[in-house]
């Protein structure tokens, strides 16, 4: 197909293929809450387990310094170090790579950069090779503590919690590394998984160090502070893939195992301490989860927290509200539609209304208040996606500027009323069709009645003009027109001064 000529006309058409790009890689501010959320939650697990490591180290330096502990105490110590070192050059080596998926997504000078990016993961980790390298800096680390120790990997070698296996798709297929966890992703969601193999990398250390500690006989340790520790095999699942949770707590002591409960059921719990659950999700969601533990003191203590996750669609549809995110009962709603094929290959349909038009611009209409859906099939595969069915906010009545208190002067120079809709997205129009007009206060020893039949106020010329500083005019029971019917709407009340 020849391009066109015009300036005008190329303008248009890219324009077009870019809203095309953007339909088709559009990511909700919700999901990028969800995924902020879950960074936060990782964050905090990291600092809590790097607070427990270190007071495991400082142990091991007493111990070592106790003549009566010092010659075993010192073997495992030069052990823990080692786990110690692995475990914070690849933990610096992550936040590196931190600093530079914020870059590649246009890091500035005030820490800002664009969350939403799809192609900075991408070109970061695939086109730059970075991927790999962190594939392999995982599998390395795995295996050098492993190898610090002959019964460490005997202990850990099934346990180690360094999961860096793809999840299986929806398709049973399994991804490489790279594609599975940071093609097409968001730039925060893509600082979630850092974060989340950060944290395997903590649990992992807090795991070799506490056998360590163990292997030195009895050693006074005291923990002052509790937090449970939860980490999940993903945070953004396809429809049918499995979020598997695993929970624990800091301070875990084999004699006093903790007792792990997600979602209100108990959860067996293995010999490190942690308890591991499955489940196949569809839709978006979070997981409660309750950590139960046995303090120094005795008492039984528990620590809540929870576990948000977000299922994305799979055929990569998209419906946006060009207006507001609800629609309107009564009137026009304009919606954009996006599909990943041909409109030939698409279907559009809907719950709760009609939708009418082709191609990405649809306008839909509802009769009632309650919940609609529009599903799209794209190529065989349909994604229904929800919306709440809303009356129009009631307008406003004015007269003049639509305050409480207007001039007298300037009262008795209105010669119309209205109603207005405010902060609404909607350019629609209501009319005043009635009210019930007082007059009262100064001039007024009796209160004076009038009626209003529409927006024009020269019905009540006669006692407007009768009105002066201290006069209180009432517009009550007003009704009001507008293209969803005829509704009644609050009143108001002008003090003249």
């Amino acid at each position: 197909m020849a391009l066109p000529k015009e300036p005008r006309q190329k303008m248009i058409n890219l324009m077009y293929l870019v809203l095309t790009a953007l339909l088709a890689l559009n990511v909700s501010s919700e999901i990028l809450n969800a995924f902020k959320v879950i960074d936060i939650s990782l964050r905090n697990s990291n600092a809590n387990l790097s607070s427990a490591n270190k007071t495991l180290y400082e142990s091991l330096a007493e111990k070592a310094a106790d003549p009566r502990t010092a010659e075993k105490a010192k073997i495992w110590q030069e052990k823990a170090e080692k786990a110690r070192k692995l475990s914070d050059d690849i933990n610096n080596y992550i936040e590196n790579l931190k600093v530079e998926l914020k870059k590649e997504a246009d890091l500035n000078d005030k820490g800002e950069f664009k969350e939403d990016n799809l192609d900075a993961a991408t070109r970061l980790f695939g086109t730059n090779g970075k991927g790999k390298e962190l594939d392999d800096a995982l599998k390395a680390y795995r295996i050098a503590m492993l190898e610090i120790d002959p019964s460490i990997r005997a202990k850990f070698e099934k346990t180690l919690p360094i999961d860096i296996a793809p999840p299986i798709g929806q398709d049973g297929k399994v991804k490489d590394f790279t594609t599975a966890y940071f093609h097409m992703t968001p730039t925060v969601a893509g600082l979630t998984m850092l974060s989340k193999f950060q944290n395997n990398i903590k649990n992992s250390e807090n795991q070799v160090v506490t056998y360590c500690h163990e292997q030195i006989g009895a050693v006074k340790v005291v923990y002052n502070e509790f937090a449970p520790i939860v980490s999940t095999n993903a945070t953004y699942l396809m429809p049918g893939d499995q979020l598997e949770i695993k929970a624990g707590v800091g301070a875990f002591n084999t004699d006093a195992k903790p007792q792990v409960i997600i979602q209100g059921s108990s959860v067996p719990v293995d010999g490190s301490g942690v308890g591991t659950w499955r489940q196949t999700v569809n839709s978006s969601g979070r997981i409660n989860v309750i950590v139960k533990y046995t303090k120094p003191d005795g008492t039984i203590a528990e620590a809540p927290t929870t576990v948000d996750y977000t299922v994305g669609t799979p055929s990569s549809a998209a419906v946006m509200l060009d207006k507001m995110n609800v629609f309107y009962v009564g009137v026009d709603n304009p919606v954009t539609i996006g599909s990943p094929v041909g409109w030939d290959k698409t279907n559009v349909s809907m719950s709760g209304g009609s939708i009418s038009g082709y191609g990405s611009k649809r306008t839909v209409r509802v009769s009632a208040v309650g919940n609609a859906s529009i599903t799209v099939t794209a190529d065989g595969n349909s994604t229904s996606f929800p919306f709440r069915c809303k009356r129009i906010p009631n307008p406003v009545f004015k007269v003049g500027d639509g305050k409480i208190r207007m001039a007298s002067v300037a009262f008795k120079s209105q010669q119309y009323c209205r109603a207005e809709l405010e902060n609404f997205d909607f350019d629609l129009r209501y009319s005043v069709v009635g009210a019930t007009v007082y007059f009262s206060g100064a001039n007024f020893s009796n209160v004076a009645t009038a009626s209003l039949g529409g927006n024009s106020l020269a019905s009540l010329g006669g006692l407007m003009a009768k009105c002066g500083p201290g006069s209180v005019i009432t517009f009550d029971n007003v009704k009001v027109s507008g293209p969803d019917g005829t509704r009644t709407i609050e009143g108001k009340s002008i003090a003249l001064y």
